[in-house]
């Protein structure tokens, strides 16, 4: 099987997937190290490779490949409510 085989829709989405797994791993680890400076290490690669999903999602979204719908006033709101309440 070859490049040619796959959409491009496929070989962004297989992208975009493995991105998420990544950052989950990198997430992972940054918080269960216990030396700081490797810590510092984990959270630069989780931020870069948060970037790198962040890209593929945005040519994803901008071709038509992840429609996102547009989320009502309402449900923003109440979000803001739960998490601001969360964080106090």
């Amino acid at each position: 099987m070859t490049m040619q085989d796959f959409t491009d829709k496929e070989i962004l989405g297989d992208g975009l997937s493995t991105q998420k797994s990544t950052t989950e791993k990198f997430n992972t680890f940054a918080g269960e190290c216990v030396h700081d400076d490797l810590r510092g290490t984990m959270m630069k690669i989780l931020e870069q490779e948060h970037s790198i999903s962040t890209d593929v999602f945005n040519m994803m979204h901008q071709r038509g490949m992840y429609e996102t719908p547009p989320a009502e006033e309402k449900k923003i709101m109440e979000a803001k409510q739960k998490f601001s309440q969360s964080v106090k």
